[in-house]
């Protein structure tokens, strides 16, 4: 068996797309100071594609690639939990783990091989990280008391 045969150059290019994606939500996290960024981000993406990967690898008739997809949904529940700070009062670090926590779901997306899909949700994953924030800021210091939103 070659080393480089076309199914495993197709894993590579997986890995490959999963890390890239990643790595573009994680900028905007970097850009805006925040906890998880790109590589956490490109980390996340990673793992989840290579689970999803090696559960497609060893599934059969006993063995249900599901059932680690669901696991990998679980787990980072847990690591973006962790990114979730309360500070006087205030809740931070919540949009950064549901941004982690949807590099997750683009990086199974990838290894399930829903290639456009990942590709679109990183695009508005993105999206809403750079033209919703300002949205929201303008229109929490135009409508809420002390104009602070306490979110990250």
């Amino acid at each position: 068996m070659d080393f480089l045969d076309k199914q495993t150059l197709e894993v590579f290019w997986q890995l490959l797309l999963a890390v890239l994606l990643g790595s573009l939500i994680g900028i905007e996290r970097e850009v805006a100071h925040k906890s998880a960024g790109m590589r956490t981000h490109a980390l996340v993406s990673l793992g989840s594609a290579l689970f999803s990967i090696v559960s497609q690898s060893v599934s059969g008739p006993t063995v249900d690639p599901t059932r680690i997809a669901a696991q990998i949904v679980t787990g980072i529940g847990f690591l973006g939990a962790g990114l979730i700070v309360f500070d006087q009062s205030k809740v931070k670090g919540l949009t950064t783990a549901a941004g982690v926590w949807v590099a997750s779901a683009i990086g199974m997306a990838i290894g399930f091989k829903f290639y456009d899909i990942a590709i679109f949700s990183t695009i508005l994953t993105i999206l809403v990280f750079v033209v919703l924030w300002p949205l929201e800021q303008k229109f929490i210091k135009r409508f809420s008391r002390g104009g602070d939103s306490g979110s990250d």
